[in-house]
């Protein structure tokens, strides 16, 4: 078997590479939050460590380019698993005869997206090969945090004992509440419309930012047993994760689901499915049934959480993720295979 596109796109496809290849030869058991766990970030010694290669097509896009997308990305995951983001590495690869301008563009963005996120980047590499060896660059950045101040009390108002004393997918639930920050699917509409021949434009831009003011409203409010930014697969993947992980099913309301008339609009053209569409600027959040509400509100009050929702819950007379269609139909969201938009991170 070669490997092809869809085993980086998330999804099935790719964890059956992880698995299959890297599980079975990488460390075990190692640390508070291990690899096999497959979170956004392990833990070890109290320290949370993430990293990721950036790759998207085109470099600039609506609301965004690789370097902001590459700082926002990590900082993101690290948030996800509970932890405050103090520090970035940053590797670059760059194909010859790349323009100097547009490396010191990419440079000023990603300095400004650590200062929004209140993290340095504190050491890097870089390297130069021949033309074609590359796409013109590919960004990798790795992150580290310390134990977010507010994660001891967000598990007090949990109600029950989490499973993993950080916010790992493992302690997902029967009965907690799903919540999403904002609208999906802006960011793979936004840098599809910025690829040439795709054949569409669309006035939607990227949703790329840092997600620290809100994951601090949620911990702050109490009661998230566990976050995850829905970036390759979207929401499909994340909520199919959830309930692999939690044994439980997932019920959603398809009209409860934040999206923008223009996404849904461009999915339609494109015939993608907006739940399978990756997003760079939005957390899901499984939330105990009785601080749902509380949560909710204060996110509504924070930036980059004004349009937050609850759109269903955790379920254990369930064994998948269940959607009830906006004409009361009920259709199983099933896991993606990959991203069905190669390269949007």
């Amino acid at each position: 078997m070669k490997i092809g596109m869809r085993h980086g796109a998330g999804g099935e496809a790719m964890e059956s590479v992880i698995k299959d290849v890297f599980l079975a030869k990488f460390s075990r058991n190692f640390g508070e939050v291990p690899l096999e766990m497959l979170d956004d970030a392990a833990v070890v010694n109290g320290v949370a460590i993430t990293t990721d290669s950036y790759t998207v097509k085109p470099i600039f896009f609506p609301g965004g380019d690789i370097g902001r997308l590459a700082v926002c990305g990590t900082v993101n995951d690290l948030l996800m698993i509970g932890a405050k983001p103090v520090a970035l590495s940053n590797g670059m690869v760059v194909e010859e005869g790349f323009e100097m301008e547009k490396l010191r563009t990419i440079a000023e963005s990603m300095a400004s997206a650590a200062q929004e996120a209140g993290v340095h980047i504190v050491t890097g590499d870089f390297k130069v090969v021949e033309r074609g060896g590359v796409d013109e660059v590919i960004v990798n950045t790795s992150g580290m945090g310390r134990r977010h101040p507010l994660l001891d009390g967000n598990f007090e108002g949990l109600g029950r004992k989490p499973r993993v004393p950080w916010l790992a997918d493992a302690n997902v639930s029967d009965g907690d509440k799903i919540i999403v920050s904002g609208y999906i699917g802006d960011h793979g509409v936004a840098v599809l419309s910025g690829r040439e021949g795709v054949g569409f434009e669309t006035t939607v831009v990227s949703d790329v930012m840092p997600l620290n003011r809100v994951m601090e409203t949620a911990l702050r409010a109490g009661g998230v047993a566990a976050a995850k930014d829905p970036t390759r697969g979207g929401l499909a993947e994340i909520l199919n994760e959830w309930a692999a992980k939690s044994g439980c099913g997932i019920y959603i309301r398809e009209s409860d689901i934040p999206i923008r008339e223009e996404v849904l609009s461009a999915c339609e053209f494109l015939g993608i499915d907006p739940l399978t569409i990756g997003n760079e600027g939005k957390a899901v959040l499984a939330v105990a049934p009785h601080r749902a509400e509380d949560v909710l509100e204060a996110l509504r009050r924070t930036p980059g959480g004004e349009n937050a929702a609850i759109i269903g819950e955790v379920r254990k007379d369930l064994e998948f993720v269940v959607m009830e269609t906006g004409v009361g139909g009920k259709r199983i969201v099933e896991r993606p295979i990959g991203d069905p938009v190669p390269r949007i991170c």
